[in-house]
């Protein structure tokens, strides 16, 4: 990284980035934009341009503590039962293995 200070400032934004992530600090997630906005480091332009679409939902991803995860992975075991039964049988079938596999 000495030798390149480009890859010098990408990995310092992407550290505070994370620390934003870790510690839910939504509230900096503006000052953060305008700081990277000012270097000139393309590849991190096109995330703030991510994160510019939906900048109220991104803020209020990184300050609540709420989380989806137990939502993702039932969709997930779902689609994993359907896949594995896919041709095999109907609906009803598909029905009462998901039932049963909880």
């Amino acid at each position: 990284m000495a030798a390149c200070p480009q890859l010098r400032t990408v990995a310092e934004r992407v550290r505070e980035f994370a620390d934003l992530m870790a510690k839910r600090r939504g509230d900096r997630l503006t000052a953060w934009i305008y700081r990277v906005h000012a270097d000139p480091l393309p590849a991190l332009h096109s995330l703030l341009n991510g994160l510019r679409r939906d900048i109220d939902a991104v803020t209020a991803g990184l300050s609540t503590s709420w989380s989806s995860g137990p939502v993702e992975g039932a969709v997930n075991r779902i689609k994993t039962i359907k896949c594995q039964m896919y041709g095999r049988a109907c609906f009803p079938l598909l029905r009462k293995r998901i039932l049963l596999s909880q």
